[in-house]
Parts: C-alpha cells; sequence; structure tokens
C-alpha cells in the first residue's frame, strides 16, 4: 500500500463520518416532534457501515475504506404520552414521540466528532511526510 492510498482510505472515512453526523443531527432536530399517530413519528436514523476490501468485480482493492451500507430506522419503541390538549392527540388524548435518545445521540455525535477529527489528522500528518519526503531530494 502506497502512501498516497492513506488519503482514499481516510477520505472514505471522512465521508461516513460526515453522514454519520448528518443523521444525529437530523435524529436530534426530531427528538421533539409529535404525532398523532405512531404511522407518522419520527424514527431514529442509524447508519450500517461496512468496510470495502474488494472492488465490485470481487477483486482485492489495493486501497480499504469504509463506506455506508445503509441507513436504517432503530427498532426502539416510541414514546406514548397523554396530552389531550395538544392538537396532535389522538381520539384517546396521547400524542406519539420519537424514539430518539438525546444522550445516546450527544454521544454519538462526540465519538463521530472525533473519529472525524483523527481521520483529518492522519491526513495532514500524511501529506507533512509526503512533503518531508519530497524536500529530501532538493
Amino acid at each position: 500500500m502506497s502512501l498516497f492510498s492513506i488519503f482514499d482510505t481516510a477520505g472514505s472515512a471522512l465521508d461516513a463520518q460526515s453522514l454519520r453526523l448528518n443523521l444525529v443531527s437530523s435524529n436530534l432536530a426530531n427528538a421533539d416532534s409529535v404525532s398523532s399517530s405512531s404511522d407518522r413519528t419520527y424514527r431514529a436514523r442509524l447508519p450500517v457501515f461496512e468496510t470495502v476490501l474488494r472492488d465490485a468485480h470481487g477483486r482485492r482493492r489495493e486501497t480499504p475504506g469504509v463506506r455506508v451500507r445503509a441507513v436504517v430506522e432503530s427498532q426502539a419503541p416510541l414514546r406514548k404520552e397523554y396530552h389531550p390538549e395538544s392538537p396532535a392527540a389522538d381520539r384517546d388524548g396521547y400524542v406519539y414521540l420519537p424514539n430518539v435518545n438525546t444522550v445516546e445521540q450527544m454521544a454519538d455525535m462526540i465519538s463521530a466528532s472525533r473519529a472525524f477529527q483523527g481521520n483529518v489528522e492522519l491526513i495532514n500528518t500524511s501529506k507533512q511526510m509526503l512533503l518531508r519526503t519530497l524536500a529530501l531530494g532538493r
């Protein structure tokens, strides 16, 4: 594996963490939305990552990486609260709230931010190594 392939690997990780941060943002933005039915209630979205070791033809790739296989909805139960005064309440006076756990989402946001930051540092360090290697030839 060449030093240049580090940029491809770290770049794929940056893409994955960027999507993860976007999903966390969406989950947090919808954490307090209410609905009158469980069918229309927002459900937390989670990324499913996979390691990429082979290309589309099954050949081993020179540069491994990561990609998002899918974005799935959380299977955690929705919250149901009694609020008969709410305009979004159903006939029985209940409103449905998303299954977004804000504490988990904040921890996930910190984790994704740190992973993103670590990959940026990896790219910067690799760039500095390449520049110093080029400077040796002067």
